[in-house]
């Protein structure tokens, strides 16, 4: 597959995966540095778990028609929150915004559902981890660890 030419004016979306998109959603696993693979599940296993969990919700993340990136939640209805499961913007695309806007967008999803008022989350604490980007737009580290993971929280309300 190749990188087609996308600006950082791009419109991002988040978009139900299909039969005819999950190949190349999938290939944007491997557009990451060997360092951050160990950061992310791939994409295909993200995928392949969310069928199997009736509480995930998964989307590609688009610039105007290109994927660029994956996201899913756990969303079970009953919490007062929804938890970050997996998110990815592939190698080529990093650096442009698309990420913080598909993070938005998955936020203005986690407020549209009753009852949630938070999105919890958790990353790797390395050199080059996601937590700036997350505490950017507003995570607070719980003071937890899970799993080796730092655990945050987004209040949505």
């Amino acid at each position: 597959m190749s990188e087609e030419a996308v600006t950082p004016q791009a419109c991002v979306s988040l978009r139900e995966i299909t039969a005819d998109t999950v190949r190349a959603v999938c290939w944007l696993s491997d557009t990451l540095s060997a360092g951050q693979q160990k950061m992310v599940a791939p994409n295909a296993v993200s995928i392949a778990q969310a069928h199997f969990e009736p509480n995930a919700w998964f989307r590609a993340v688009y610039a105007d028609d290109t994927p660029v990136g994956f996201i899913m939640l756990y969303d079970d209805g009953e919490k007062e929150h929804v938890y970050l499961w997996r998110f990815m913007i592939a190698g080529p695309y990093q650096g442009c915004g698309f990420g913080r806007r598909a993070l938005e967008l998955a936020i203005e999803h986690a407020k549209s559902r009753p009852n949630v008022r938070a999105m919890n989350a958790s990353y790797v604490p390395t050199e080059s981890g996601a937590g700036p980007f997350y505490e950017k737009l507003g995570s607070q580290p719980t003071g937890e660890i899970e799993d080796g993971e730092v655990a945050i929280r987004l209040s949505l309300r």
